[in-house]
Order: C-alpha cells, then sequence, then structure tokens
C-alpha cells in the first residue's frame, strides 16, 4: 500500500491491535482472468500456529473460514499467496485543525496490510478447533451451544466451509494521524471526541499513541 514513512509504524503491538479490534479483512488473490478476487472474511491473528507442524511467522497467523461455494476458496488452495487488508478507524480531518488557512481536507486513518502464505486445513476436527478461536473472539457463550448442536448438523455445517491459516510473511501499518503536524493535535483530537463512534475510536487512538495529553 501507498505508505509515506511519517505513517509507516514499525511496533508490531500496533498492527496486532488493529487486527484484532477491526477482524473483518479483505482477502485479495488474483483470478484466471488476471483480475484480483477479494472476500470480506472476519479473521483471527495469533502469534503462533494451532498445529506443532503449523507454520511459522515472526509477524503471528492469520486463521479464517469460507464459504465453500467462495471462489475464493479455490484460488487460496490453487495459489497460497495472498493479500489480506484490515482497515481500523477512520474519518474525514477538516483542514479547519491548521491555524493557516492554505490547508486541504484529508482523511485520517489506521490500516494494516498482510502478504501470507495459506494453508488449507481439512481434517475435520482441525476445522472445528479453527472455528472455536473466532467464537471465543467474538462470542464466547457460543462455544457450549456449538458443542450440544447434533453432529449431523454441525458436520453439514463444516464441510459447507473451507477453513485456512494464514503465514504472514510482510507486514505493513499504516497510522495516518497527522504526526509530522503536532501543532493540528490538540484541534483534531477535540474534533474527533465530539464526533460519530469512528472518529471517537481515532481520538483514543491518538491518546494510545501519546499525540495528546
Amino acid at each position: 500500500m501507498y505508505l509515506p514513512k511519517q505513517f509507516h509504524h514499525t511496533d508490531p503491538a500496533i498492527a496486532q491491535r488493529i487486527m484484532r479490534e477491526h477482524p473483518l479483512a479483505s482477502i485479495v488473490t488474483t483470478g484466471a482472468d488476471g483480475f484480483p478476487v477479494l472476500s470480506h472474511i472476519p479473521m483471527h491473528w495469533q502469534a503462533d500456529s494451532l498445529w506443532a507442524d503449523g507454520l511459522k511467522s515472526e509477524h503471528g497467523v492469520l486463521l479464517g473460514h469460507c464459504a465453500r461455494a467462495n471462489p475464493q476458496a479455490q484460488l487460496l488452495a490453487s495459489q497460497p499467496q495472498a493479500l489480506v487488508s484490515f482497515m481500523g478507524p477512520h474519518a474525514y480531518m477538516s483542514p479547519g485543525v491548521y491555524t493557516d488557512k492554505q490547508r486541504v481536507p484529508t482523511w485520517s486513518y489506521l490500516a494494516v496490510q498482510a502478504k501470507v502464505l495459506t494453508r488449507i486445513i481439512d481434517p475435520h476436527e482441525d476445522r472445528d478447533r479453527l472455528l472455536k478461536c473466532l467464537i471465543a473472539d467474538h462470542e464466547p457463550r457460543y462455544a457450549q451451544q456449538w458443542r450440544e448442536l447434533p453432529e449431523q448438523y454441525t458436520g453439514a455445517m463444516l464441510n459447507a466451509i473451507v477453513a485456512f491459516e494464514m503465514q504472514i510473511i510482510d507486514l505493513q501499518c499504516a497510522v495516518k494521524l497527522n504526526q509530522h503536524r503536532p501543532e493540528t493535535h490538540l484541534a483534531m483530537h477535540l474534533a474527533y471526541a465530539q464526533g460519530p463512534e469512528h472518529a471517537q475510536a481515532l481520538a483514543r487512538w491518538m491518546k494510545d499513541l501519546g499525540l495528546v495529553p
């Protein structure tokens, strides 16, 4: 992705937080016609593989699944390399945060882009294990309900998906909060703190990153 050096954040904890707090990712592969194929899929980031013989990466791994009918499933099986993008909070930034008038509007955002190597998870019990990671992320209490469902039903559901583990082989993190213009930070924070949900999230990030007291 386009990543000016002033917005390139190298702290892995920041990238991991974005991936965990904003798990709906865009997965991009290339179709047979050379045109990109994109799917929106919730992902689970963790430091290590679920499996002893799993993929290893200094950046961690991503776990996810898609419908077996999704063409992306076949592409991931035949072309292990893919691009995964996470979009964090984002909001409009008014030129009003500057004291001078020769400024233009822009957009503030946090984002992560990961180049990955995919491994398809085939065994029934391993797919179930992967699903439990996603359940734990979003609704832990549902795990008991899933365990109590008839095996005929859960087996059919598991057979209808393709599960995968993605080794992150390269990771880029963009934090675009006007870091190079500290004179704007107080005005930005005030505007975002009074704005809608995404803007308020940016205000919290500005405090967490030490851009404002």
